[in-house]
Parts: structure tokens; sequence; C-alpha cells
């Protein structure tokens, strides 16, 4: 059992996670998870592994396995997120494991830091977000400046996982810089460490001022998008109901919108205009640059007939 316990208060462990624990004779995982578990651990094998053994911790796992015995192999957070299930399965396929074998296999969902520090500063992820880790010990740097330098341009809000350790310093001011180029510098920014557990610490700041924060291994780096803003002492996104709906006359839709109606400016709304713009003399390449979109992109679209919203 691949089991994700949460941000690591009991409190926030699923029920399913605490039974799977219970039926374990074997419990796998990384010292400081081992601990966060402790209360649920009497009577069981406990195998202790230290930070970059995930591999070894899914060797262990499935070979207590295959000597009959049941094992929860544990991860902070959700075990699909960052965590062991990826290392376990390729572990699994390079020993021949199958599905149909002799060892069965049942992944735990648990909330991942991205869900529980969100939760404690407010409602940052409420629109479209991605979550992209800083480590560089299996990741190119060039793919991670890559990504970074996307997202900041598609104006996500971005979890960062993994900012810095004691030997990674630079990598979080390489993504201040990368996001610099895209957002306004007083861009909102949650940092929270140690979501849920004993040495739990918020601090609001921004893009600008971001990598001067004390951040560590135990920091998820929230960055708001450009709708994003703090007010006492909460970060919410926007979901965008403001852009249909009058919200200082009660929620009326707006002049040109309909309730459970794309916005006008959805996507038939802008095909409507990207065909007028280009009737009216602007070329495949200006409306390009106009929105940021590939050039291919916006010639494909013209070639494209217009479909009535049904």
């Amino acid at each position: 059992m691949l089991v994700g316990i949460g941000p690591g208060s009991v409190e926030h462990m699923t029920a399913r996670a605490r039974s799977a624990i219970a039926e374990a004779d074997v419990v796998v995982g990384y010292v400081t998870y081992i601990k966060l578990v402790a209360d649920l651990l009497d009577g069981k094998e406990v195998v202790r592994k230290g930070m970059t053994e995930e591999l070894d911790r899914a060797v262990s796992a499935l070979d207590a396995a295959r000597a009959g015995k049941k094992v929860a192999l544990i991860s902070s957070g959700d075990a699909g997120v960052y965590g062991m299930a990826g290392p376990t399965y390729e572990v699994l396929f390079q020993a021949g494991w199958t599905p149909e074998g002799d060892v069965a296999l049942e992944i735990v969902p648990g909330a991942s830091a991205l869900n529980s520090c969100a939760a404690l500063v407010g409602a940052p992820l409420t629109h479209d977000f991605c979550a992209i880790s800083l480590s560089d010990l299996l990741t190119p740097w060039p793919v991670i400046a890559r990504r970074l330098d996307a997202v900041a341009l598609a104006d996500f809000v971005v979890a960062l996982y993994n900012p810095k350790s004691g030997r990674r310093t630079r990598q979080i001011v390489e993504a201040q810089r990368l996001f610099l180029r895209h957002r306004r510098a007083d861009t909102p920014v949650a940092i929270v460490k140690s979501a849920y557990r004993r040495r739990q610490n918020i601090v609001f700041t921004t893009l600008a001022q971001m990598a001067e924060q004390d951040i560590g291994m135990l920091s998820t780096v929230l960055i708001g998008n450009s709708s994003t803003f703090v007010r006492d002492g909460l970060m919410v996104t926007p979901r965008g109901y403001a852009n249909k709906y009058d919200m200082d006359e009660g929620g009326a839709p707006r002049d040109g919108e309909k309730a459970g109606r794309s916005l006008s400016t959805g996507l038939n709304g802008w095909l409507a205009s990207l065909q007028a713009e280009h009737a009216a003399g602007a070329s495949a390449e200006q409306l390009a640059a106009r929105h940021r979109l590939p050039v291919d992109y916006i010639r494909a679209t013209l070639d494209e007939p217009l479909e009535s919203e049904a």
C-alpha cells in the first residue's frame, strides 16, 4: 500500500490511510515521515530510510511483500505528487511485476502540500494552477527553467515544491528572475513552512521580495496570478465571476453576457472578433503578437469556419 499521509498531522490523514497503516505488518518510510505517524506504529516492523533513498524504500517494500507481509510504504502529502508512487512503479516494473502477479498494490491518496498550504492561507488555487519542483537532483535545470518561464507567461498560480535547501540556494533566485520577466513585482506570494506541523510558519510577501524570505525544504511557495490579492491576512485568487456578473448589482449578468453560456470573450466570441480583425486588415502575424499566441495557431483558427454556440 502506497500511503499518502497528508501534511503530517493525524487529523488531516484520511481514514483509509490510518486503516492501511493499521493493517500493515511492515511500515517503510523516510525517517521524518515515520516520526509523523509514530503513534500508529505499535507492534509494526518499521524500516526507516534517509533522504535520496527512495529506490531503496521501494525495494524494501517489494521484498517484504514478496515475503508474504502486508506493507505500508508512506509518503507525506499524496504518494502520487512528488511522492513514492513513481519510484515504486519503476522498481516494480524493473523487477518484472505485473498487476496480475503475486504482489497486489493499492495507492491511498492524501492531501498534497499545495492543498494543505492553500487551506492555511485562504483560497489561492481556485483558478488554474500548476506545481513545479525546483529540485535539480534528478531534473536538468534548463527543463525546470523552461517550465517556470512558460507558466509565468501563461499567468498560472504556481506552487513551488522543494524551493531551497542547504546546498541548493540559487534555484529560488533564478525562479524569481524568470517570473519577474512576466509578472508584476507586487504579485502576492505566500510561503508556508511545515503546514499543520509543530513548527508551522506562514509569511505573506511579494514576488520582488520572495527570495529574501526564510525558505527551506519544508517550505512550499505559492505565487499568485495577475488577479490574486491578499486581504485581511488571506490570499485569494478570484474564480472569474466578476468577468460575467456585476457583483455590485446583486450578481446580475453584465451587458452581453448570459448565465450558463460562455463569456463574450470565450472561444466563440474570441474567434468571431479574430475573424473581424483579420477581415479589417490585421495579418496573422499582427494578431499573434496582439494575443501572444503562435502564428500557426492563429492561421489555423482563421482557416476554420465559425460555428454557432449550441
